[in-house]
C-alpha cells in the first residue's frame, strides 16, 4: 500500500480510480471506494483514491470551511483499511484550485495515474469552481465512467454534512454510528487541566483536538479510548464535554474518565475517543457531592452499554 502527495511518485499502471475528499470514510464512501476495489480485482488493476489534503474552502475562504470528521492520518488509515493499493493526498492548493476539469483529467487521471476506469459518487463536482461534473470526466476522459448512487439512511443520503449536523445538535452519536458503519473517533493530545476529577476521585484525562475537527455537543457519553496511534487495547471511558457548571467554567473541555486504569498520568500522548453512546445532557449540580453520585451513575450505564464488567 502506497500514499503520495505526488502523482509522479506513483508509477503509472492500469487503474481503477475514485475520486473524493472522503471526510468521515461514511458508507457512503466505503460504498464507492469498495465499488473501486471491487472492479480493479475483477480486471486486474490497480485500485486507487485521490484524495485532498484539505477542504477547498480552507484555501479558497479561510474559515468558512467545515469542521473535519478526522484528521487526514485517520481518513487515510481508514481509506487504505477498505483494500486500496495506492492513495494520492493532493495537495489543495490556491493554484491547483484553478485548474480546468481537462487539465485534471489530462494531468492526473490519464497521465499520472494510467487510469482506465473512474468510480465516482453520482453528485461528484471537480475543477475550477467546482465546474466539472460526472458527464466532464466521460468527455474529456479516455476511460470509462461509472456514478454511484449515494447511500440512504432513514429515507435520507448519508453525508458528511449530516454528520456534522448530527454531532454539532443533538450529539447523536447512536445515528453517527449507523452512517458511519462504526463509531466517530476524535482524536487528540492529553494536557495537563485542573485535576479537580483526582480530587472527588475520578482521575480524567484532559484531551486538546485540532480546532478544526468536529466535536460532539456538549454532554455525557460513553467511549472507547485508545492510548497511542498503535494502540492494542481499548478502554471503556465515560467522557464529559462542555464548560464544568457546577464549578463554575467557562471554557469548553474534553475530560474522559477510562473505566478500571488507575494511571491517567498521560500527559503529552495521544488519545482517540470512539463515541458510542450519549447518556445524557451536561447539567450543574448543586454541589461536588451531587456530580460525583451522578458521575458514579455514568460510570455504571456505561459500564452495562459496553458490557464492561468491573475489575
Amino acid at each position: 500500500m502506497t500514499v503520495v502527495a505526488d502523482v509522479s511518485e506513483l508509477p503509472p499502471q492500469p487503474s481503477v480510480v475514485t475520486i473524493g475528499f472522503f471526510d468521515g470514510v461514511h458508507r457512503g464512501h466505503q460504498a464507492i471506494v469498495g465499488r473501486a476495489v471491487e472492479e480493479a480485482r475483477r480486471s486486474d488493476r490497480r485500485p486507487v483514491a485521490v484524495t485532498f489534503d484539505r477542504h477547498p474552502q480552507e484555501v479558497l475562504a479561510p474559515g468558512s470551511q467545515p469542521r473535519y470528521l478526522m484528521s487526514l492520518e485517520r481518513r487515510v488509515h481508514a481509506l487504505l483499511g477498505l483494500g486500496l493499493d495506492a492513495i494520492l493526498v493532493q495537495p489543495f492548493t490556491l493554484e491547483f484550485s484553478r485548474w480546468e476539469p481537462q487539465r485534471f483529467v489530462a494531468e492526473i487521471l490519464t497521465q499520472g495515474l494510467a487510469a482506465e476506469h473512474v468510480i465516482v459518487g453520482a453528485n461528484f463536482r471537480f475543477g475550477h469552481k467546482a465546474e466539472g461534473t460526472v458527464e466532464d470526466l466521460r468527455e474529456h476522459g479516455s476511460f470509462t465512467v461509472e456514478a454511484v448512487d449515494l447511500e440512504v439512511e432513514d429515507g435520507a443520503p448519508i453525508s458528511s454534512t449530516r454528520i456534522r449536523r448530527l454531532l454539532d445538535g443533538p450529539g447523536d452519536v447512536t445515528e453517527v454510528t449507523a452512517a458511519l458503519g462504526r463509531p466517530y473517533w476524535l482524536d487528540g493530545t492529553v494536557i495537563r487541566g485542573e485535576g479537580r476529577g483526582r480530587t472527588i476521585g475520578i482521575p480524567t484525562a484532559n484531551i486538546e483536538v485540532d480546532h478544526r475537527l468536529q466535536v460532539p455537543a456538549n454532554g455525557v457519553y460513553a467511549a472507547w479510548a485508545e492510548i497511542d496511534v498503535e494502540a492494542t487495547e481499548r478502554w471503556a471511558s465515560v467522557v464529559n464535554i462542555g464548560t464544568r457548571p457546577t464549578f463554575g467554567g467557562e471554557h469548553v473541555t474534553i475530560e474522559a474518565h477510562l473505566l478500571d486504569r488507575k494511571d491517567h498520568d498521560l500527559y503529552g500522548r495521544h488519545l482517540a475517543l470512539g463515541f458510542t453512546h450519549r447518556l445524557r445532557d451536561e447539567q450543574r449540580f448543586p454541589d461536588a457531592n451531587a456530580l460525583v453520585e451522578q458521575i458514579h451513575a455514568d460510570i455504571a450505564e456505561c459500564r452495562r452499554l459496553m458490557s464492561v464488567d468491573a475489575v
